[in-house]
């Protein structure tokens, strides 16, 4: 039988086949290292650029792309915004007054005892603007449609990457089909898991996908289906030593510059193998759930190229 158990940091919810664990705590910070410092400097307001970038970005011929999917904050305040809402005013409202009732509608006891994750005090307001922000070791935001992914790298003074520009960066400069090499190798990358979190939560892996609890489910109670950026060091693009790109096969899907609505890559439920040429189209634009993300891309600037 399930149970639900409560400490002073920790909800847990453990399946009685005890594959599935829920935490709602925050998790500790990974991926730290010179890339991260420079990460954080450029958050912290120095966009001195590196050939021609933003220090969170890699160069990649002549156009620059995030190292790691992207998180929110509130462009006017800076202050974080939740990975587990749609980062729209009224999409949260709507989203969080239907699962205030509807989580008390499905799954066992301990799924219905689980709550929603909290709100930031500028999420309760209800007046944010997303703004995109490339960095280590946080969880990335899900539930984006291809306009809000757009408006946030646009806020980010960046865009969306084309598919051209996705593809060939997530190949790396070997330009193999997956990140890591030429075949798939499984768990290099976080994708392809046995696991669905609406199947853990509901009962059925098929409803209830603008659930803000669903990118929280935890596989034995030690490796979440949503990792944070970066923590999948195997899974990574590579350009240079020096030149990472994490999780662009696996994690989250991540929307592409495409009006009619296209995403690629693979999120971590996705029964893909195909590597960088996993692609969905059959979304409208406006589709947002739990396993949507995204990262940006921005022209590089040629006075830098060289510096």
């Amino acid at each position: 039988m399930a149970r639900v158990r409560l400490d002073f940091r920790w909800l847990v919810l453990v399946a009685a086949c005890g594959v599935a664990q829920t935490t709602l705590a925050q998790s500790p910070p990974v991926g730290e290292g010179s890339q991260a410092s420079k990460a954080r400097a450029a958050s912290a307001g120095d966009v001195r650029l590196v050939r021609g970038c933003r220090p969170e970005m890699v160069r990649v011929q002549d156009y620059c792309i995030d190292r790691w999917e992207v998180s929110l904050v509130d462009r006017t305040s800076g202050e974080r915004l939740s990975p587990y809402y749609p980062p729209h005013p009224n999409l949260l409202r709507r989203v969080r007054d239907v699962w205030l009732i509807e989580r008390e509608n499905f799954g066992d006891d301990a799924a219905r005892a689980m709550p929603l994750p909290d709100l930031p005090a500028v999420q309760s307001t209800g007046r944010f603007a997303p703004m995109a922000v490339s960095r280590p070791g946080v969880a990335p935001q899900g539930y984006l449609n291809y306009h809000l992914a757009r408006q946030a790298c646009e806020n980010a003074g960046k865009r969306l990457c084309t598919e051209e520009e996705w593809v060939h960066a997530c190949r790396g400069v070997r330009q193999t089909r997956f990140p890591y090499g030429s075949q798939y190798v499984r768990g290099q990358c976080n994708v392809h898991r046995m696991l669905h979190p609406a199947h853990i939560l509901h009962g059925n892996s098929s409803i209830g996908h603008s659930d803000p609890r669903l990118n929280l489910v935890v596989e034995r109670g030690v490796d979440p289906l949503l990792r944070l950026t970066g923590a999948t060091p195997k899974c990574a693009s590579r350009w240079s030593d020096d030149d990472l790109l994490y999780d662009m096969v696996g994690n989250l899907d991540e929307w592409i510059e495409d009006e009619s609505g296209r995403f690629v890559g693979g999120f971590y439920s996705r029964m893909t193998t195909t590597g960088c040429e996993s692609r969905i189209t059959s979304h409208s634009p406006s589709y947002y759930d739990y396993s949507l993300g995204t990262r940006c891309c921005a022209d590089a600037q040629p006075s830098a190229a060289g510096g």
